[in-house]
């Protein structure tokens, strides 16, 4: 099943690519070289073979639940910082125009 110029331009379109008529010839055939390079994958023999649709199937939710809890104290977020005023974190200034 090769894709035609049409088939290219409707896909360009529909992800909003926009190609020149060069590109659209060009991505035409390198998408049908893709194509064919992938045609002994349709010759293996998959009779029986249940298919895999998550790698590691079978897991429900493996998260813990949401269980709010109480968090750090102003005074133990801070305590093992040097760079601290007036409460808050002191960070250097990175975009100019600040005296630090």
């Amino acid at each position: 099943m090769a894709l035609s110029e049409k088939d290219v331009r409707d896909i360009a379109t529909y992800t909003r690519i926009g190609l020149t008529d060069d590109e659209v010839t060009q991505m035409t055939r390198d998408l049908n070289d893709i194509i064919e390079s992938l045609k002994p994958i349709t010759e293996y023999d998959l009779e029986g073979v249940t298919p895999t649709f998550h790698p590691i199937a079978g897991l429900v939710n493996v998260m813990r639940e949401d269980v709010p809890s109480e968090g750090f104290t102003q005074e133990e977020a801070l305590s093992n910082t040097d760079s601290k005023e007036e409460g808050s974190f002191r960070i250097p200034t990175i975009l100019g125009g600040g005296d630090n």
